[in-house]
């Protein structure tokens, strides 16, 4: 009978270990954004408003997750109306015909328990290419707000604007060709 006992406690806590948890983003605390050159001179930065994004895994150190995310064309902002409605318009994202911009991971890569790597595919602008993302986890807490446990990510990277054939007719003098990301998120357990 005690082998029994023992051989499902054991059972149990594999079974808990390799049970998967989704998390989703903390819309309220949580940011997508981009910097772009302008004229060589200044950054102008964005964001997209309505996005969101899920990591699944098993493991408390979150090395299998999967990531995704999507976000709605339409909701960029940069502050100006004039400019975020240009942006939408066939000459950059063609927010009719692109209305989503989606980010599926293929492969995590942790390099110290705090910073790795997040590989995966972006698609937007009809154009889906594999880039790589530099992660910094923040830390996990319990939210003293709502008693979630709530975990902090950043996530920078660079793309290149002409690989999506974004804004083609306006050369790099004008808008550098190199897009910064940089994304701050927030995430909960699903309940």
């Amino acid at each position: 009978m005690k082998k029994y006992i023992i051989l499902a406690a054991v059972m149990l806590s594999v079974f808990s270990a390799s049970a998967q948890t989704t998390w989703t983003n903390d819309p309220q605390h949580s940011r997508l954004g981009f910097v772009v050159k302008h004229l060589m001179i200044s950054e102008i930065d964005g964001r997209f408003t309505d996005f969101n994004a899920t990591v699944t895994t098993s493991k408390p150190d979150y090395s299998d997750a999967k990531i995704t995310l999507k976000a709605k064309v339409a909701s960029i902002n940069t502050d100006v109306d004039a400019r975020d409605a240009h942006l939408k318009t066939a000459d950059f994202f063609d927010a009719e015909k692109y209305p989503m911009l989606t980010f599926k991971s293929t492969k995590l890569v942790k390099v110290t328990s705090k910073k790795g790597f997040i590989y995966g595919n972006l698609t937007f602008h009809g154009i889906t290419k594999s880039i790589k993302l530099d992660v910094t986890f923040f830390g996990k807490v319990v939210n003293p707000m709502n008693k979630h446990t709530t975990a902090g990510f950043q996530v920078k990277g660079v793309l290149k604007r002409t690989d999506y054939n974004l804004g083609s007719k306006f050369p790099e003098a004008l808008i550098s060709n190199d897009i910064k990301i940089i994304a701050n998120v927030e995430f909960s357990p699903d309940k």
